[in-house]
Order: C-alpha cells, then sequence, then structure tokens
C-alpha cells in the first residue's frame, strides 16, 4: 500500500493530510503550531470531503451525512501550496472513476491565527450530468486521531432567538442527547446510523442554532472553535464513526443540503459547484479555541477595506423613538447625543412613512416621508445632524417590499422569490431575489440617492423577515434558488461599498438572527440583540465574542431619565466592552444624568482601540441566561478589561478566574464609573478577583493592569 503523507501550514497552525490508495485524503491532524514532519500515529477514518448525489448515495446506509458512496471512492490525484497577501493556501484534488467527478478541497490559514479556512469544489469530468445532494465543506475525524475518547468530549454550542441570542450551553457528546455508548464493534464493526445535528434554516442564520460551536477535550484541553460562514441555511454534524474497535469523532460542516433544506443541484459535464467556507481554530481549552478563532476573524476582516475608527452611534429607536421620528422628537435629541459624544446618529424605522400609523406592509419605495419633516424635510434633519458634528444615517431594510408598496407593481414577478409561480409572501411582505436585475438596479437607485443626494454615512440593514427554503423561479431546487440569491446578496453589499468607500453598515436582523461570517467579513457591525430590557441583555452582551469580534459588538446601552442612577450605569456598562450603541431619552435628562452617559461614552472612547486588539475571556464561563453574576473580559497586551454585571437578589462576594495574569501583581481600577463603593481583591498565586458588589442588580468595568 503507497501511502502519501502532506504536512502543510504556517507557524501558527498546522495539518497533516493522508491518503492511501485504496481509502481517500483525510485530515489527520489539525493542531496550532509548525507543522511536525512525524507520520501520525492513528489516522482517522472519515474522508475530507463527503459527496452525496443522485444515483450515487450511502456507501453504508445511514442518516448523516458521511460514509457516502463518492467519498468513500475518492482517491488522491495532485496537490499545490500558494503564499499571498500573508494567507497560506492548499489545494487537494481527488478523482472518482465511477462519477466523474474532480473534487478540489482547499484550506488556507493566515499568517499567525491558528486556523484554517476551507471550501470544497466539485467539477463534473464525466459524461452524464450529475444531480448533488450534499456536499461538504469540510469533514474530519482528527479531533479524536490521537485516539482520544469521544467520552471526553464536550459540544459548546449556541441558541439564538429574538430577544434570547447567544444563548450557550456545554453538553458532553456522550449524552442522552448526543452519541449513546451502543456498543457498535459487536455489530459487525458498523458506524452508528444516526448523528448529533445542528441546523439553521432559510435566511435567518442564527436565529435557531449560533453558527459557531467547540469542541474541547475534558482531558488533554484540546479544543476546536468552528463557524460556518454563510448567510443562509447551513448544517453542522457529529457522528460516531469506527477506527478499527475504537470510536472516531466525524464532524461535518456545511451549507444547504437536500435533506434539511430542499437543496438539490445539477452540473452537466464541465459544470462545477462550490460550497461555501468554514473555518475551524484550535486552541488550549474552549476559550483558547475561541481567541484562536478571534483573530482567525480579523485576518477575515482585513482581507476587505475597512472604514476609519470605531465610532460610536446613537440610534433613536430601542426604549426611545420606537419607529416613529418627526422633525420635533429628533432635534432636541440630536442635540442632547452630540452633547453626550456620539459620533453617528441614526434614524431608525419610519422615516420613509406618510401614515403615521402602520407602515409595516407599505415599506419599499424608501422616500422621506413629507408628513414626518416639515420646513426642509428629512434632508433638513440631517442636516442638523451634521451641523452638531455627527454622520447621519438611516434605518432601511432593502430585502422586503410590502404587499401595498407601490413597488409591489412596478417591479416584474420575476424580482421576487416565488414558489410555484407565486410570489413569497411572509408577514405581509414579498421578498426581492437578489438574482434579479431590476431588483438590484431598485436597490442601488434606493442607496446612491440617500448617500449622493443626502448625505447618509450610516446604514442600519435590518431583515425581519425569512423566505422559507427559497425560491424555484429559474432554479432546479428551492434550496439552490436560495443559496443563488444569499451569494447575490452578498454580491450586492460589496457593490454598495466599492461604490461609497467609507459608508459604515450595521449587520442588523430582528436583532441578531443574522450574525454570521459572511455578513460580518462584509459589514462593520452587528446589532447583538433587540432585547429591551436591560436585566436580560448581559449575557447577549458577555456571549457575543464566541460569535463575532467585540468590536462588531453593537451592544445596547439605553439610559433613560427615570432610571435610578445604579440603572443607568448598569445599561452603560453593558454596552462598553465593543461597539457602544447608545440609545434613549437622553434630551429629557438631568445635566447629571447627561454628564453620567458623556462619561460612558469617553471612557469607551478612550478604550475602543485596544479592545480592537483583545482576546476574550470569560471568567464565570458563558453565561446562563438566567445567571446572577455575569462577566467578560477582553484581555489586551497592556491591560485586561473587565465587565461585571450582578443580576441576583443577594450581593455575595464573586470570584474571577483570570489565569492570564496569574502570578503577577496587578492593578484594579475602577474603569466606569471612574468612582466605585465596589470591594475586589487579587489573589496573586491562582490569578483570581475577587469582587463583592455594593449592591444587587448593578454594574462595574474594571481595567486590570500587571505591574512590571
Amino acid at each position: 500500500m503507497n501511502r502519501t503523507i502532506l504536512h502543510w501550514g504556517t507557524g501558527a497552525v498546522s495539518a497533516v493530510l493522508v491518503s492511501d490508495d485504496d481509502a481517500p485524503v483525510r485530515l489527520a491532524s489539525l493542531q496550532a503550531g509548525p507543522s511536525q514532519s512525524a507520520e501520525p500515529t492513528l489516522v482517522p477514518a472519515q474522508p475530507l470531503v463527503e459527496v452525496f448525489a443522485l444515483g450515487h448515495g450511502h456507501a453504508r446506509a445511514n442518516l448523516r451525512h458521511t460514509a457516502s458512496a463518492i467519498g468513500d471512492r475518492l482517491r488522491y490525484a495532485t496537490h499545490t501550496t500558494q503564499q499571498s497577501a500573508g494567507w497560506h493556501s492548499l489545494v487537494v484534488e481527488q478523482l472518482d472513476a465511477v462519477s466523474g467527478l474532480r473534487v478540489r478541497s482547499t484550506l488556507r490559514a493566515a499568517e499567525g491565527a491558528a486556523a484554517v479556512q476551507a471550501w470544497t469544489e466539485v467539477v463534473n469530468e464525466g459524461s452524464d450530468p450529475l444531480v448533488l445532494l450534499a456536499v461538504t465543506s469540510l469533514a474530519t475525524g482528527a479531533f479524536s486521531a490521537d485516539g482520544d475518547s469521544i467520552d471526553d468530549v464536550d459540544l459548546h454550542t449556541g441558541y439564538g432567538d429574538w430577544l434570547g441570542e447567544s444563548r450557550w450551553e456545554r453538553v458532553p457528546v456522550r449524552s442522552q442527547r448526543g452519541l449513546v455508548q451502543m456498543g457498535l464493534p459487536s455489530h459487525q464493526n458498523q458506524d452508528a446510523r444516526g448523528a448529533l445535528g445542528l441546523t439553521s434554516r432559510s435566511t435567518w442564520s442564527s436565529s435557531e442554532r449560533m453558527p459557531t460551536g467547540v469542541l474541547e477535550n475534558r482531558a488533554t484541553g484540546a479544543a476546536w472553535a468552528w463557524q460556518v460562514e454563510h448567510n443562509g441555511a447551513w448544517h453542522a454534524e457529529l457522528g460516531e464513526r469506527l477506527r478499527g474497535r475504537d470510536g472516531e469523532l466525524a464532524l461535518v460542516l456545511m451549507g444547504p443540503c437536500d435533506t434539511e433544506h430542499h437543496w438539490t443541484q445539477p452540473i452537466a459535464p464541465g459544470e462545477s459547484f462550490t460550497t461555501v467556507p468554514v473555518s475551524v481554530a484550535v486552541g488550549d481549552g474552549w476559550q483558547g479555541a475561541l481567541q484562536a478563532l478571534t483573530g482567525h476573524r480579523r485576518a477575515l476582516r482585513a482581507e476587505r477595506p475597512q472604514p476609519e475608527g470605531l465610532p460610536v452611534i446613537f440610534n433613536d429607536y430601542m426604549n426611545t423613538l420606537m419607529g416613529d421620528p418627526t422633525t420635533a422628537k429628533l432635534l432636541p435629541l440630536i442635540d442632547a447625543a452630540a452633547a453626550a459624544g456620539a459620533e453617528y446618529f441614526c434614524i431608525d424605522a419610519g422615516w420613509y412613512d406618510d401614515s403615521l400609523t402602520d407602515w409595516w406592509d407599505s415599506v419599499g419605495e424608501w422616500e422621506p416621508s413629507t408628513v414626518r419633516f416639515p420646513d426642509g424635510g428629512l434632508a433638513a434633519v440631517l442636516d442638523h445632524i451634521r451641523a452638531a458634528g455627527m454622520a447621519p444615517g438611516l434605518w432601511l431594510e432593502p430585502e422586503v417590499i410590502g404587499v401595498r408598496s407601490p413597488m409591489a407593481q412596478k417591479l416584474p414577478d420575476s424580482a421576487f422569490l416565488q414558489r410555484e409561480g407565486h410570489r413569497v409572501v411572509e408577514h405581509d411582505r414579498f421578498h426581492l431575489d437578489l438574482r434579479s436585475p431590476e431588483a438590484r438596479a431598485h436597490l442601488d437607485r434606493v442607496v446612491d440617492s440617500l448617500v449622493l443626494d443626502l448625505g447618509v454615512r450610516y446604514f442600519k440593514l435590518d431583515y425581519n423577515i425569512t423566505a422559507g427554503p427559497g425560491t424555484d423561479l429559474d432554479a432546479p431546487s428551492l434550496g439552490a434558488g436560495l443559496l443563488a440569491h444569499n451569494r447575490a446578496h452578498l454580491a450586492w453589499l460589496e457593490g454598495v461599498l466599492e461604490r461609497h468607500p467609507g459608508l459604515v453598515i450595521e449587520n442588523c436582523a430582528s436583532g441578531a438572527q443574522r450574525m454570521d461570517y459572511a455578513m460580518l467579513t462584509r459589514l462593520h457591525l452587528q446589532s447583538t440583540s433587540d432585547q429591551q430590557e436591560l436585566l436580560l441583555y448581559p449575557p447577549v452582551a458577555a456571549a457575543a465574542p464566541a460569535s463575532l469580534l467585540p468590536e462588531q459588538a453593537g451592544n445596547w446601552a439605553y439610559p433613560q431619565p427615570d432610571m435610578s442612577d445604579e440603572e443607568i450605569l448598569f445599561t452603560l456598562a453593558t454596552g462598553m466592552l465593543g461597539r457602544l450603541y447608545l440609545s434613549g431619552r437622553l434630551d429629557l435628562m438631568t445635566p447629571e444624568q447627561l454628564a453620567t452617559v458623556r462619561q460612558a461614552v469617553r471612557t469607551h472612547q478612550g478604550i475602543r482601540e485596544d479592545l480592537a486588539r483583545s482576546l476574550p475571556v470569560w471568567p464565570l464561563g458563558l453565561p446562563a441566561w438566567d445567571a446572577p453574576e455575569v462577566a467578560l473580559g477582553l484581555a489586551g497586551e497592556d491591560a485586561t478589561y473587565l465587565t461585571v454585571w450582578t443580576r441576583g437578589d443577594e450581593a455575595g462576594e464573586i470570584d474571577l478566574p483570570l489565569a492570564h495574569l496569574a502570578g503577577q501583581d496587578v492593578q484594579v481600577e475602577a474603569l466606569f464609573p471612574p468612582t466605585s463603593s465596589w470591594a475586589t481583591r487579587w489573589s496573586r498565586a491562582d490569578g483570581v478577583l475577587h469582587v463583592t458588589p455594593s449592591a444587587t442588580r448593578t454594574a462595574r468595568v474594571l481595567r486590570i493592569r500587571p505591574q512590571s
């Protein structure tokens, strides 16, 4: 038997791939650090790629997306490596002699990041058409390739919902809901039939499950963090495969597929299909893996031009105007936001509405209201924002057309997602199909007019409906139509940013229902929730850096004049370690209250560049939704910033392990507010900060600096 071993990587991450004459290529190892030349002691059974197609199903019957007939038949053909612009790439080609498929797997890694991005391209080099049912972006058994037991592996996974985003839990893979021990070697050495699946449907990519997860071995501390980088439907699963008499944990990451998402894709001879990208980061423990993924996310964003700075945005929606702006309401709010130090002012929903009642099903033209803004119209309000020293912004929901909108008749049926000849309707709205030239031209006219004619410099792009499984108009399947629309949506966003460099765009979808790194490599910040209750926001804000960069996490702070002093501090602290996203009736505040807001803004502005270079730490772990104490730290080279929230009925001492500072003398400083009655005590030997809050339902931001 001839064996081919490929060693590839950077100084920060390395991979080993193995193929035999009688087996496909397998990812045998993925580790932090430079490549090792030694041959792996154990080679996983799981192939690097799985391909399902009509006429070529499973090699062994199961309900998983592994053990495909084509995947088992693939054989190594060639590989190439390349290094360019700070990225290293490996392309491995395999052939299936039966179907005529050539399969290209691309792995790439940024210098300095312990992570790999991967995708798959399949090319039909056969003589017959082929109908694809599923293609994995990455499949591997390398996490347990060293013979580690599945019994020691935990899965960290997150749930999403409107108002309840970023709810993470830690579960053993060997659990009642996971991969139970079934004595597989005693049953003809067959793999398990099922899998532990994580699936998100339609176009809210994070509304059911977060497109990010972590595998962690409790015994060794090894951990992988992964993300699916797609703004639509995706699937991930963990399955158990046998390698001799040992169980092997197989991880599969992919975009849409047939069984979960109504996706099939014919490819004629000479045609090809490329999957959505996914990424895997490696680290010591689950926190180390998420920190490695943080570095990888920064490398992905650095590939695209970014606007300068990390401005503080004031938005008039949350607990404030709530979609009912008028000139009379906005002018004093603009002046107050400027006095507080905001740098951008975004007018949220309602600026286009003449009815003054319910605009939900009439949107789509996006023309400024002639009723809400007398004496100069919306342009005069935007001029007032500029005169106050801020950049003006507007809320926009570009992908929808209300059923009562004039645009519903002006645009052809081909501009909308359809099923069986009928436009898709959700909550009294049609959904644009961005494959359509007419749909894209309409949106380009809207955006270009708002930017060029009104001088808008910021957009909050919202998305409050989903499209269902997809469209069958000019598509071989509902899922294929939706995937093409998803990709056209990304291309449209890229076109907007190319035409208008310097434009800042927020990603929003009923809060954070589309929080993925297809969107977030292109857009600049993410609204992390629509949660209006200040006591419910901390677990969202604290968990957000597991899914996105801290400097993209737009955590709302909405101080109100009727709040107590502690409540104002609480909500402002929630927005501090991220992108401070300000709202609230600042125009009705007392001078003392507004001074507190101004102090929070200035404090955030003083640390925001540090936050954009920091790595997240969670002294209390990723928080449970009802946790009485919540904490998030952002660790930089010179300082660690720490927000602590208390939400319970009792205020006792809280122990906050900060392992990266263990053994060091530190200075603990009250950052916000700068004077605090909280008692702190540092345990140098074990790196634990002991904090005693002064009261219940309070929050503070601390800065911890090592002493030389």
